[in-house]
């Protein structure tokens, strides 16, 4: 896939795209924040503190302030925007910003703020209370500092789509794709957007650092490393007190906590999250085992303040346990001689011709059961409504009891997208989870907590009717199991078949 000619290829060209793209507000808070505004009663403080609730909010009232301000002090919290800007002119404002529910919002962009409000959780969590004098600049750095993305993504929302195709899945290195989609580099755009927004001078200096002068962070990343000899380090900094003046500064701080809720988006044990967190470990001088601890607790915190959601929180990341012996969950999921018989008593009547069902429940209950003698302690048979373009689950085993209610829209996944255009098996294990794992619906990501998971999409003449997740509880699967998985699988679209020709 392509990008359409259209799309800005130069600095000045996206900056005049994306500065005043308009950005939808969750319409709760657009309402209540409109009704605070009108109200004399409240104070600025207070209607701050109802307008932070909605990032995008934030931004575009800190944006406002700082408009045409030449050389003078840019507002670095949204009390002292909007005391600049005054009641008047921010209810003008607000009249400009689109609301929306949280449905019609491109799902790029909730998936961005949710990454961004996480970030400032991890921020808040880590730092705030060691710098509390600082803990403005921390807050408000952390929590704007992805907003060029925002702009980006809910602008062009498919952008992200072919980003995380290409490079999380595919591979390409991210600076080429950035070049080829983009025209420019993605930090560089986020540097100059930054800049021309006038946002906190702590995000400029985040993005100077990642798109220009790497030098201080790539050799505190080396120092880094050696995390589990921490007089050693200690000794290094010591030896180069320019990196040890460098590696102190608070507005690190924002980049460390963005970096930490990236990373964990896409993998909890990914190289670039443990990078991160031995970066962290390095700034707070804990080790790594406690900077983990305090880290995952901040995620939990952040889900909590967020809520139940359809996007991905790195929490959810966090429900399966790390010292888990994989070997005795492996042992317990071996079929014994009676669930093989069982097993082979469903692949037989789903094999039956003409077809022993009479509606469709009937057969996905017996494609469950195949399923579960065969060893898949979780698993998910789920049929593709057309009409509605999106798959509702029929049948579920070892799962929650409310999981049988789940309903996916195709479009909010692209791997559920491409395993609906044609029958297919995609398997997840440890060595392609971290590029997948953003990929997946983060409520099936909740439900099948892991890093081994099956998905077979399964249909007759080409035509996909029916998904199947299934898994051994989040632990390895042996080749023995795979095959099982595999035969049951034909025996079930067999079945799909047989009764497709019912009556003919």
């Amino acid at each position: 896939m392509t990008t359409t000619p259209l799309l800005p290829r130069t600095i000045p060209a996206w900056i005049k795209a994306l500065d005043d793209a308009p950005l939808p507000a969750f319409a709760a808070v657009h309402g209540k924040v409109r009704q605070a505004l009108r109200d004399g009663s409240n104070s600025m403080r207070q209607i701050a503190e109802l307008i932070q609730t909605s990032p995008v909010l934030a931004l575009r009232f800190i944006q406002e302030a700082n408009r045409g301000i030449g050389d003078g002090q840019p507002a670095e919290s949204l009390e002292v925007a909007l005391s600049r800007i005054g009641l008047q002119r921010a209810e003008a404002l607000l009249a400009r910003i689109p609301a929306m529910e949280a449905r019609d919002i491109p799902l790029p962009l909730r998936q961005m703020v949710l990454i961004s409000r996480h970030a400032s959780q991890q921020a808040n969590g880590l730092f705030a209370a060691r710098l509390a004098r600082l803990w403005q600049d921390i807050h408000w750095g952390s929590l704007l500092f992805l907003s060029p993305a925002w702009a980006l993504v809910g602008a062009y929302p498919h952008l992200l789509e072919i980003w995380e195709q290409r490079v999380l899945v595919k591979g390409e290195p991210a600076s080429r794709i950035e070049k080829e989609l983009l025209g420019v580099p993605l930090l560089e755009l986020c540097l100059k957007l930054a800049e021309h927004w006038r946002l906190p001078d702590w995000i400029i200096q985040g993005y100077r650092l990642l798109s220009g002068d790497r030098r201080m962070l790539i050799k505190a990343l080396h120092i880094a490393r050696d995390n589990e000899h921490p007089l050693h380090q200690q000794q290094m900094l010591d030896a180069d007190p320019e990196l040890r003046r460098w590696l102190t500064l608070p507005s690190n701080t924002i980049v460390l906590a963005n970096g930490l809720a990236l990373s964990s988006h896409h993998s909890w044990s990914g190289v670039h999250s443990l990078r991160w967190q031995r970066l962290a470990g390095l700034y707070l001088q804990v080790a790594l085992g406690e900077l983990q601890q305090m880290v995952h607790q901040q995620a939990v915190i952040s889900a909590r303040e967020i809520g139940p959601t359809d996007l991905w929180h790195p929490a959810q990341g966090l429900l399966w346990p790390f010292d888990t012996s994989f070997q005795r969950l492996r042992d317990l999921a071996v079929p014994n001689e009676a669930d093989l018989a069982d097993w082979r008593a469903q692949c037989r009547r789903l094999l039956t011709e003409p077809t022993p069902f009479s509606n469709v429940l009937q057969l996905t209950a017996t494609a469950s059961q195949a399923l579960s003698s065969a060893g898949m302690q979780r698993s998910m048979v789920m049929l593709l409504d057309r009409k509605q373009n999106r798959l509702v689950a029929q049948q579920c085993a070892g799962l929650p009891s409310d999981a049988v209610r789940l309903s996916l829209p195709a479009e909010q996944s692209q791997i559920v997208r491409r395993l609906l255009e044609k029958p297919a098996q995609l398997r997840l294990q440890p060595a392609n989870m971290a590029q997948f794992s953003a990929l997946l619906p983060g409520t099936l990501k909740a439900l099948f907590a892991g890093e081994h998971l099956l998905l077979r999409s399964l249909g007759v003449d080409g035509r996909v009717l029916m998904l199947v997740v299934a898994d051994q509880n989040g632990a390895p699967i042996s080749d023995a199991t795979l095959q099982t998985f595999a035969k049951t699988t034909q025996c079930i679209e067999r079945a799909l078949g047989a009764f497709s020709r019912r009556g003919v």
